[in-house]
């Protein structure tokens, strides 16, 4: 069961054991993190799932996909590693994966 890390904008590091085959987003709604919104529930038709992972996953976790990417001109103040929540797995190769979340969701 790979570890999550998931750190709110205001700095609360939430430790979460999660699922393989979960999503981030998912795992964030499940816990009630805040500023994850998920308002189209992970069919990565919005961007208010938005996160930063953190520049030592980056490479691991990879670059977003095509339809991923054009979702991402929508969210809040994109970064080099910018990512949406609901389009990242989980898996064992990402235990211990850091995400942080944006000050808000566009």
């Amino acid at each position: 069961m790979p570890k999550l890390i998931i750190i709110a904008f205001d700095g609360t590091r939430h430790d979460l054991d999660v699922q393989n085959g979960s999503t981030v987003m998912e795992n964030a709604v499940r816990n009630s993190i805040p500023g994850i919104e998920a308002e189209c529930g992970g069919a990565c038709a919005c961007a208010t799932c938005h996160v930063y992972v953190d520049d030592a996953w980056s490479a691991t976790v990879g670059a977003p996909e095509a339809m991923e990417e054009d979702m991402l001109d929508f969210a809040y103040d994109v970064k080099p590693t910018s990512r949406l929540s609901c389009q990242i797995k989980m898996k064992d190769g990402l235990d211990g994966l850091v995400v942080h979340v944006p000050e808000r969701q566009a």
